[in-house]
């Protein structure tokens, strides 16, 4: 399995250039602050280009920052576990995943690390990335998920 990570405008350029890749599964990030902001503003449509997305309407925020946001640890990211089985699903599937969130930079490049580490054991690689700024609350969650659906689902 391939893991790419992908902002908002790239992933655009490439489904309006009909360059979306076959056999491959995609976890979009979207920001619900933009929404506050930009009544308009929705999750990318994937609809025509790919059948296998998941979509989580998530803060991007720091481990300092969640109370200010009124989250705790545990609150935050409630969707982690489904995230994992979509992983797992697209994992014994064969199909590579798309790390999507509005600048590539820090929700999706946290998910992608937690699967590559889970999986392959390369998710130093995002946080080496100096581009990247993996999202630590995103990488936790999802390990701590992926960990939790390995031991206790059948695989």
């Amino acid at each position: 399995m391939n893991v790419f990570i992908y902002s908002r405008e790239e992933i655009e350029t490439i489904i309006s250039e009909g360059k979306f890749p076959k056999n491959t599964a995609v976890i979009s990030f979207f920001d619900p602050a933009i929404k506050r902001i930009d009544a308009d503003y929705t999750h990318i449509d994937y609809s025509g280009v790919c059948d296998c997305v998941f979509y989580s309407e998530l803060d991007d925020l720091d481990i300092d920052a969640l109370k200010d946001k009124g989250y705790t640890y545990d609150l935050y990211f409630p969707e982690a576990d489904k995230i994992a089985e979509f992983i797992y699903k697209a994992f014994n599937s064969g199909m590579d995943i798309i790390c999507q969130c509005e600048y590539g930079q820090s929700r999706s490049a946290g998910c992608a690390a937690a699967i590559l580490e889970h999986f392959y054991h390369t998710g130093i690689t995002v946080f080496a990335d100096y581009k990247r700024y993996p999202s630590q609350v995103v990488y936790h969650k999802i390990s701590d998920a992926l960990e939790h659906y390995k031991k206790y689902r059948i695989i």
